[in-house]
Order: structure tokens, then sequence, then C-alpha cells
């Protein structure tokens, strides 16, 4: 059996309180250069998790991408895939992504059909993850691609109705997401919402450049906050958003 101990870490945290940080890296966007420097930035950081992943995956980077990560890092490596094609066994653990707050049964269930012998022989831990994309004020890669319309960002009674039919189909985390290049993150009023409605933990990503509102997210119930964008443009802020969220603590 498959440990899952990354889920369960998330779990401890939770009950005991404590907020986490993951940031997201986009193998199209990282030459090695680039790459080994902001490995050296999340190891200064206090980062909780890598995830890695996009919704194109144009070029061939993905594969090299995990494996110069695995050898600057023992950070734990969580693949958020964006295509079947991105199952791969130097990864730790796998977010498998239920696109909820969608319509297209292809990101439901289909994709994860075509993916699910991969899954199995990689080895991978699997966490079944309810994702709801959130409108960020403009379309994103991950709309366009699911070709899905996103919640609108003042709904946090969707929202939470949404993930609260993710948590008894028996998801095991709720992803809301602004996307990537999201001009606006997920507001606090709907983070509310839905952790007053579930019990599983809520990572919140999209929007977030700024320590204080990574704060704000993590008072507003989220457990994990997911970084990308903003880290792409400016490296040096991750370690100001880390300590910010690592110093949050919600009883």
């Amino acid at each position: 059996m498959i440990d899952n101990h990354i889920y369960q870490s998330i779990i401890k945290k939770k009950a005991q309180g404590l907020k986490q940080i993951a940031i997201l890296l986009d193998p199209d966007k990282l030459d090695k250069e680039n790459l080994i420097d902001t490995i050296d930035k999340v190891e200064e950081s206090n980062i909780d998790f890598i995830f890695v992943g996009g919704s194109l995956m144009v070029t061939e980077n993905f594969d090299d991408c995990l494996r110069e990560i695995k050898i600057r890092t023992s950070k734990p490596i969580v693949i958020f895939p964006g295509s079947p094609l991105q199952v791969n066994k130097q990864a730790d653990a796998i977010l498998l992504l239920s696109l909820i707050s969608g319509r297209n049964p292809e990101f439901l269930i289909g994709q994860h059909v075509i993916a699910a012998p991969a899954l199995k022989k990689s080895r991978l831990e699997i966490i079944p993850t309810g994702y709801i994309l959130v409108d960020s004020g403009r379309q994103t890669t991950a709309s366009y691609i699911s070709n899905t319309t996103p919640l609108p960002h003042d709904k946090g009674e969707v929202a939470a109705c949404t993930a609260l039919a993710g948590e008894m189909l028996g998801l095991k985390l709720i992803y809301l997401d602004g996307g990537s290049g999201a001009l606006m993150g997920v507001s606090s009023k709907m983070i509310e919402e839905v952790r007053k409605t579930i019990n599983i933990p809520i990572i919140v990503g999209g929007g977030i450049k700024t320590a204080k509102q990574a704060e704000e997210a993590c008072f507003a119930g989220a457990d994990l906050i997911v970084v990308g964008n903003a880290f792409e443009e400016n490296n040096n802020l991750i370690k100001e958003i880390s300590e910010a969220v690592h110093q949050t603590i919600c009883t």
C-alpha cells in the first residue's frame, strides 16, 4: 500500500491550526539556470511543498524539471497536473484534480480514466482533490483549456455548496483557485464560506502576490497557500510570504 504521508502531514497541521505554503513551478517557464536559482530560494524560505505542473506543457521540460528538483532539495514534490501526460514517478505525490466547478466531463472523470493505469504503476501518493476555479477578473489558461466557466467571485455560497458536494463524494482536499495570472485572488469571504461548510483541508491559490494577501487567506480558513506567478515575477517575495503563512496560527 502506498504511504499517504503528504496528505497526513496536511491533516496534522490543520488539526494544530498551523498553515502551510507551496510554490507552484511551471516547467514551461523554467530553464536549468533559473530553476537552480528558484530551488535555492525555496531552500532559504521554509517552503512546505513544491507543486509542479501547468495547463499546456508546450516544452519537454517536465521530466528534466522534476529530476533537477529531486537532486537539489528534499522538499516533497507534488504534481499539479494539467493532463494525463503529467504523471511522473520522480515526484512524491499527485493531486488528482476533479474540476467540480465546471460541467465538462473530460475534467470531471474523462482524463482520469486515461491516466488511471499510469497512476497505478507510478506508485505516487494520489490525493483526490476537488478543484474549483473562481473568477479572477480575466480568463485564465485553466478556464480556457478546460472550457469551463469559473464561479463568480462574489458567490461564496455556491463555492461552499460545490465544496460540500466534493467532500461528500469522498474528495480529500478542496482547491480554490483564481488560475495562473489571476488579477485578483479568491476573496476572504468565499474562503470563510467554504471553511464553515466543510471539514477537509482547503488549498487557495491564484492572485496571491503579497504577504498580507496570504495572511488574510489563512485567517479566512485556507490551510495551504499556493504561490506561482508572484514568485516568477519576484522570487525574493517567497521568503516574506512564507514567513507570514507560518506565523499564522488559527485554533
